[in-house]
């Protein structure tokens, strides 16, 4: 069954060393369109993790954030380097014996040299890029289940929709041909008329001709013919399981030439109504359409 673009996850872990929560949102658009918010240690990961998200969802806008909190300080990865320090000091002992002046050193300025701070976290721990790689395979299969629930209501809202568009183009089909007849019988009467009061001949075969021309032109058995298939193709896309948002929109761009055709060859005010009424549920479908992936 199709999905809705629209959808929600979550996924949250705690463990000894770290704690974090994955929260997934997105709405509908054209194509797969990622916005991650990340710890700057972990933007290395975007790539391998986009081919997770690709195997949940294939369109729509995604935005993906994670809460991360580790509570281990040998995870952390900052690290002094104290050789550097150490030789800095050595060298400012050194100074201050050479001028008998007594040297006492301030680490707490020492520890605002930020030269001497390293963050060893450009990679994180192995462990815990599992944890948040398998938080965020939770989260998505949350993600999927609400949009395969909003896809379902999203299904059924549209087969009641369609059927109802099904009941507009029997109207068409039973009305056409009595509005031909209507029209066929009210071009014979009124060239009769005319000729009668002209006082010309009256040529059968060219009333044959005019009364042919007619008829080709308020036809619309093909238009019909091609609203039907176009309807029936769309109940079957609609129980199939891949790209039906996109099969889904063509075949309404199809089926409203097909009946805006309708409308304009069979002049008819009733036909025109059913027509009008068409068109704006089949407007209804296209807006819900847009958020199937």
């Amino acid at each position: 069954m199709p999905v809705s673009m629209t959808g929600y996850g979550r996924s949250e872990t705690t463990e000894d060393k770290w704690s974090h929560v994955w929260e997934i949102r997105s709405v509908n658009s054209r194509f797969l369109d990622l916005k991650w918010r990340l710890p700057n240690s972990l933007r290395g990961y975007e790539s391998r993790w986009e081919k997770v998200v690709r195997k949940y969802g294939s369109r729509g806008r995604v935005d993906l954030s994670l809460n991360l909190e580790v509570f281990s300080t040998e995870l952390l990865g900052v690290s002094l380097n104290k050789l550097q320090a150490k030789a800095m000091m050595d060298q400012v002992w050194s100074m201050a014996e050479e001028n008998n002046v007594d040297f006492t050193p301030d680490y707490n300025k020492l520890f605002n040299i930020s030269a001497l701070w390293r963050d060893a976290s450009s990679e994180p721990d192995p462990a815990l890029a599992q944890s948040i790689t398998e938080g965020l395979k939770m989260a998505l299969a949350n993600w999927r289940d609400s949009r395969q629930a909003e896809g379902n209501d999203l299904v059924k809202d549209l087969e009641e929709r369609f059927t109802l568009l099904k009941e507009y183009t029997e109207t068409v089909k039973v009305k056409v041909p009595e509005i031909l007849e209507a029209k066929r019988a009210n071009l014979i009467e009124r060239v009769t008329n005319s000729m009668e009061t002209l006082g010309a001949e009256y040529i059968e075969d060219r009333m044959i001709q005019e009364v042919a021309i007619l008829t080709d032109k308020l036809d619309v058995s093909e238009e019909i013919t091609r609203l039907d298939a176009h309807l029936e193709r769309i109940f079957e896309v609609l129980n199939s399981k891949k790209d039906a948002g996109k099969r889904l929109d063509f075949l309404l761009q199809e089926t409203f030439r097909e009946i805006n055709t309708c409308g304009n060859k069979c002049q008819d005010s009733e036909v025109s109504r059913v027509v009008v009424e068409f068109k704006a549920e089949l407007e209804k479908c296209r807006e819900q359409v847009q958020n199937i992936e």
